[in-house]
């Protein structure tokens, strides 16, 4: 039997990211998957989500269309249309990832694996041999200690995607990305929306200035939260779930939204009895993604770096392009982009400003209002870009907030990563009227010279 340059165990973003580029590097591969090709991110995550609160925002748009002079009104959400819309698009994305990997003449293999040799995972009875073994199984949805999910009135996001009603009511267990999609998803449904975060803010790990404009704009939007208090104990009933917090408050809602994160999937594959080296689950590596077993690599939420979908992608290239001797650049963590897609999004890449002072900078921040921005006026969007600088120095960090903020991510990484000032950028001419503008004016700002600012 031949042997593999590469065999991947996982065909999620990091592990068909990795078996196209190394198949066009000219390897042999062969990948391995369980479920479907293209794992949580096309299934179960960022393609269904963001279909669904594209869903939201054609409500929501329909509800406020006389702000903008079109009679029009909200009737109600058809599920099973809103459905067939997200289904849609996952299996056109599915069908186009299917035929690239056929094109690329990687070897395409459906089963569960397991590692059973360094060099070799067995999968439907057969083992498949490799010079190198990379490994990309995913995550799950976490829950908490003595918190069955049952699918019904207790779920995940695993569940919550495939719904085919509205809930009349719903607590969200958790304030961080997921449930803060998923609570912004349900209002705009017409759901009653409470989210419960045992953190001091919603979407604890952005800049506390996005977190608390986030807040504001949820209390707008109707939707409740109670932050800073951890979860005790829950009841189920005939009507729905009720919930305790450990300061005695109660919240009872039809169905229970479990978003507490996600856990890496590594339990009973054989890695720990390779002798892999791994902290709670998680596989760990080195800036190349490499394991302490040279010729095994690990990519994805499988590792303990940011649990995205163009993370994963970005790590599997990288391995695949190192294994082919091209001697990539280590990934810089600090500049991957990061969005929350609620209406408002929230936005980032770089460092908060609590971050960069703990690394020892010499902080500078400027706050520019999108209420200054006539994109933003047009549609009626509020919030703001932060930029957190070095004095006399680069760009540390930039920090958005806003509907539509995440488009402005590739210039905002752009800056970071390329260590640019504010005096660099402020030049740059940005298109009229667009949302972009904002981030001129930022850091036309920030260099002493605001336009459509006050400073």
């Amino acid at each position: 039997m031949s042997v593999f340059d590469l065999v991947i165990l996982g065909g999620g973003s990091g592990g068909y990211a990795c078996a196209l580029r190394s198949a066009q590097l000219g390897l042999n591969v062969a990948l391995i998957e369980a479920d479907k090709l293209g794992g949580t991110c096309l299934h179960r995550g960022c393609i269904p989500t963001k279909a669904l609160l594209h869903s939201g925002e054609i409500a929501d748009g329909a509800r406020d269309a006389s702000h903008f002079g079109v009679n029009a009104q909200f009737l109600s959400m058809d599920m099973p249309a809103v459905n067939s819309y997200k289904d849609g698009v996952i299996t056109k994305l599915h069908k186009g990832l299917q035929g690239l990997v056929k094109s690329r003449n990687i070897t395409y293999i459906e089963g569960h694996g397991k590692l059973v040799a360094k060099d070799t995972i067995e999968v439907n009875g057969e083992k498949i041999t490799g010079k190198n073994i990379i490994l990309a199984t995913g995550s799950y949805a976490r829950s908490l200690p003595g918190l069955e999910i049952d699918g019904v009135k207790i779920m995940t996001s695993d569940h919550a995607t495939k719904l085919d009603y509205v809930p009349k009511s719903v607590i969200v267990l958790g304030g961080g990305v997921i449930g803060s999609e998923f609570a912004s998803v349900w209002k705009s449904f017409g759901s009653e929306v409470t989210i419960i975060e045992g953190l001091p803010h919603l979407v604890p790990l952005e800049d506390e200035s996005s977190s608390k404009q986030l807040e504001r704009a949820f209390r707008k939007r109707g939707i409740n939260f109670e932050l800073g208090t951890r979860f005790k104990s829950h009841t189920v009933t005939a009507d729905g779930v009720t919930v305790t917090l450990e300061d005695g408050k109660t919240f009872t809602a039809e169905i229970l939204l479990v978003a507490v994160g996600r856990g890496p999937v590594s339990a009973n594959l054989g890695y720990e009895a390779q002798g892999i080296t791994m902290d709670r689950g998680y596989v760990l590596v080195d800036d190349k993604c490499r394991t302490n077993i040279p010729g095994i690599w690990a990519v994805g939420d499988l590792i303990p770096t940011l649990q995205l979908a163009h993370v994963g992608f970005a790590e599997g290239i990288l391995v695949a392009e190192e294994i082919a001797g091209l001697n990539p650049r280590a990934i810089n963590y600090d500049g991957i982009p990061r969005v929350t897609y609620s209406e408002p999004e929230v936005a980032s890449v770089g460092l908060t400003t609590a971050i960069a002072k703990e690394r020892g900078y010499d902080v500078v921040e400027l706050n520019y209002d999108l209420a200054g921005n006539g994109k933003a006026q047009i549609l009626r969007t509020a919030g703001s870009i932060k930029l957190v600088a070095q004095k006399d120095g680069p760009v540390l960090g930039i920090h958005m907030v806003g509907a539509r903020v995440g488009e402005l991510l590739a210039e905002a990484e752009l800056i970071f990563n390329w260590e640019a000032s504010a005096a660099d950028v402020a030049p740059l001419i940005h298109a009229h009227p667009t949302l972009s503008e904002a981030m001129g004016e930022a850091h036309m700002a920030l260099a002493g010279k605001p336009l459509h600012a006050h400073g």
